[in-house]
């Protein structure tokens, strides 16, 4: 059984450790509205979904009006803020690239399908070296729904000329879950991830603790696809 044809991944939490930047951007906008900030854990919590929802769950744990248009101008200030420093710290996690470039070599086509503007994705992929490994690059401004609608994977697999049946979704959240299975994707998602709610609590097809054991796992659910 010649599965997957293709691959999307999420991206924070997933491929990468973003959180650093992230919380470095967050608190010296907080620092600009004279907020307190807050610890790097507490941002990590809050990631997820996108950078609307990042600014909106900051702005209310800071008891502070977080109507949509306030939130839309906090978050194009916030863009401009982390796009030059979103790579100062942020790296792929351990395996990631080794992975990656396997899959590559083996034919797979490989897609990053996240809710991070698309403009700043593609600054770190190419900055970590790994862009040319993508074939698809779907961001949360790309289209004008994000995950969990089920239209960006759709758009990536569009991109990479390969049907869904061909293909699988790794992530870290339920974002990732919902997504995956509104677009009738298999999924496997990363336990080591941002999420608020445990993976092992979500609708999943598997469960990695690195990324290492992708491929293993991987190769478990071809198995079991290929039985049924």
């Amino acid at each position: 059984m010649n599965w997957p044809q293709a691959i999307l991944f999420d991206l924070d939490g997933t491929l990468i450790d973003s959180a650093p930047d992230i919380a470095s951007a967050l608190n010296a906008l907080l620092g600009e509205l004279k907020l307190a900030e807050f610890p790097p854990e507490d941002v990590t919590e809050m990631i997820g979904g996108g950078m609307q929802l990042l600014i909106e769950r900051a702005l209310k744990a800071r008891g502070q009006p977080a109507d949509k248009d306030r939130i839309a101008t906090l978050t194009a200030r916030f863009v401009e803020i982390y796009t030059p420093r979103a790579t100062d710290e942020t790296r792929l996690y351990p395996g990631v690239r080794d992975v990656l470039e396997s899959y590559r070599n083996d034919g797979v086509a490989l897609g990053v399908c996240t809710n991070k503007p698309e403009g700043v994705t593609r600054v770190i992929i190419e900055s970590l070296g790994v862009a040319d490994l993508f074939g698809a690059v779907i961001g949360g401004d790309t289209l004008r729904v994000k995950k969990p609608d089920p239209a960006p994977l759709l758009a990536a697999l569009e991109s990479l000329a390969c049907d869904a049946q061909c293909a699988l979704m790794v992530g870290d959240s339920v974002v990732d879950a919902r997504a995956a299975r509104a677009a009738a994707l298999p999924v496997l998602l990363v336990s080591y991830g941002y999420t608020r709610t445990p993976v092992r609590e979500m609708d999943t097809d598997g469960i990695v603790d690195s990324f290492a054991q992708l491929p293993e796992a991987v190769r478990g659910l071809s198995n079991i696809l290929a039985r049924l």
